[in-house]
């Protein structure tokens, strides 16, 4: 057999995968595609001033998304800053300190569990152990249903981006006297700022479309409410609700909802990057 043979049969392996590679990229831009003109297609004919200035209305009225836009906002925001503080420490005690210690390794499984948890047990979970009790609904109950879904994600992501930074910035920096807490908040952290970014919006991006732990926590509200004590409006839980129902309005409304939430993530997305982006050194 000739020398050429085995070296034809690598190109072509190599072509068939790489054609492969092609093909599976093509259908998920179009699948993405697909997605994203039906949401554009749909929402932006029932997008006007009403939807950000009136709440959800009833059955053959006129209203908007105002208080579900709002609550959403709020349970985010609020789910995010407690998410972001933890997941961040204990990515970095994972990363720094535990490192592949038996505690770590533990600590590390029961996080990778509860990334994969079903939303709706995590719904369960906190309805069981703060609205049953309390006997009713709230916002602060749903902002700690999407945290704890955010900090697996955090956690997972800020560990691994810890990991990749170099040894040797952490070999210098103690070298010139900085304790291993100051060496790892202002060095390490600042090399991985980027990534540590981008795990935080994979986690907003998660829960910012979240309906079934809404549903066992903050429920609905057809009212403007900004206390979230009480049950408080969302856009999922509308989208939910608008979706399934026969009134022609609220289906309007509903995909209008849906584009709201596919744009604030890419949105986000955007600004991030451009945030976190590093000058070009000439």
């Amino acid at each position: 057999m000739s020398a050429a043979s085995p070296r034809f049969g690598r190109r072509a392996a190599n072509a068939a995968f790489l054609g492969f590679c092609w093909a599976a990229t093509a259908i998920a831009l179009m699948a993405l595609v697909a997605i994203l003109w039906s949401l554009v297609k749909q929402g932006v004919g029932g997008l006007n001033l009403k939807v950000f200035t009136m709440s959800t209305p009833a059955p053959d009225s006129e209203g908007g998304l105002l208080n579900a836009i709002l609550g959403s906002l709020m349970m985010c925001v609020l789910a995010m800053t407690g998410a972001g503080v933890v997941g961040a420490l204990a990515g970095t005690w994972l990363s720094e300190y535990a490192k592949d210690s038996r505690y770590g390794k533990v600590v590390r499984f029961v996080n990778d569990v509860l990334l994969s948890a079903p939303s709706i047990l995590v719904g369960l979970f906190v309805y069981e152990i703060m609205v049953a009790p309390m006997k009713g609904f709230s916002g602060y109950a749903g902002a700690l249903a999407l945290a704890l879904l955010a900090v697996p994600v955090i956690v997972r992501t800020t560990e691994d981006v810890l990991r990749l930074q170099p040894v040797a910035l952490r070999e210098a920096s103690i070298a010139l006297g900085a304790p291993v807490w100051r060496t790892t908040l202002a060095v390490i952290w600042k090399s991985a700022r980027g990534g540590m970014i981008t795990g935080a919006l994979l986690a907003f991006a998660r829960i910012s479309g979240e309906t079934a732990p809404l549903l066992f926590t903050a429920l609905n509200n057809q009212f403007l409410n900004l206390n979230l004590a009480h049950p408080t409006a969302n856009l999922p839980v509308v989208i939910f609700n608008f979706a399934l129902s026969a009134q022609d309005n609220w289906r309007r409304l509903a995909w209008v909802g849906a584009m709201l939430i596919a744009l604030a993530v890419l949105a986000v997305t955007i600004i991030a990057r451009l945030s976190t982006r590093e000058p070009q050194r000439s």
